[in-house]
């Protein structure tokens, strides 16, 4: 017999195989949604820090900018803004129907301490040379005012660009009549890092074209010196009524008599006479006082 070999020892000292038992593998759990998730208190989920409440906007809310402002200069319109004035850090759109009437009793007001500090009003693109007796009214000095003169739309869009870049002016008042909306997005993105009010003036046809300003106004004249300012574009929901603003130019502020003040009782007043058999020319002439006051305050618009 033979004696065995080394290989056979080792094979026969080896434990048996087990059979393998196949694996099932375990069935998928799945998380049932939630139907009922936790009440919410105050308004917000109490799993959201309280220091980040205040950066959380609500459709059916105001909302407000964090870049600061600017106050208009009259107290019913900062009533009605979000910010209580002007926002700084985004485009403020100005609607108006005709260019060079009212944009700058709406935006004058605001003007005289944004340049205190020194710093110049940048103005693209006006349709009229800047009335400088006019503008010292509001506190521009012509130290105070840079007036980049250009026409084609595509100059006006890269001059204010470069202005916006820049964010060396207390304010820019551009005119855009022919703006894209993919364009004025641009601005929208630019002006965010600028520390001074953007105002684009833009005929009222472009009400109903899509805009990225946050803030969009529409201003028209009314009689007795004033004007109809609407806000129909802010954040949160427009503005329900119109707002009835001053709009006496500051040249004749202090020159315009009480019965001046209100051209319309004046023309009531001669209606009134001509029917009562007043002579003619006296009631022409109280009307042409009137107009001729008018026509003053449009040339110092």
């Amino acid at each position: 017999m033979l004696a065995p070999t080394q290989t056979e020892l080792i094979l026969s000292s080896a434990p048996e195989p087990k059979p393998l038992t196949p694996v099932v593998p375990a069935e998928t759990v799945r998380a049932v949604p939630v139907q009922d998730p936790a009440p919410v208190v105050d308004g917000a989920p109490p799993e959201v820090p309280p220091q980040l409440l205040d950066t959380v906007w609500r459709a059916n809310q105001l909302g407000g900018s964090r870049a600061g402002f600017v106050s208009t200069g009259f107290a019913a319109l900062d009533a009605a803004l979000v910010d209580g004035g002007w926002p700084l850090g985004c485009l403020i759109e100005i609607l108006q129907p005709q260019p060079s009437l009212l944009e700058w009793r709406l935006v004058g007001p605001s003007l005289r301490p944004l340049v205190s500090g020194g710093r110049s009003v940048v103005v693209i693109g006006h349709p009229k040379r800047p009335n400088p007796d006019g503008l010292r009214h509001l506190g521009i000095e012509e130290d105070n005012l840079l007036w980049v003169k250009v026409d084609p739309p595509s100059q006006r869009l890269w001059a204010t660009e470069q202005a916006i870049r820049s964010n060396a002016a207390a304010a820019i008042l551009t005119w855009l009549p022919q703006a894209r909306p993919e364009q004025l997005r641009r601005l929208q993105v630019l002006a965010q890092g600028c520390e001074g009010p953007v105002f684009i003036i833009r005929p009222v046809h472009a009400r109903h074209d899509p805009s990225p300003a946050p803030l969009r106004v529409f201003a028209s004249l009314l009689v007795d010196w004033q004007m109809r300012v609407e806000v129909f574009k802010r954040r949160g929901a427009p503005l329900e009524a119109p707002l009835t603003l001053p709009s006496i130019p500051g040249g004749l502020d202090h020159v315009l008599t009480r019965r001046m003040r209100r051209p319309s009782q004046l023309i009531a007043l001669m209606e009134a006479q001509r029917a009562l058999g007043r002579p003619r020319h006296l009631a022409h002439a109280t009307a042409r006082t009137a107009a001729d006051a008018i026509a003053r305050a449009a040339s110092l618009a």
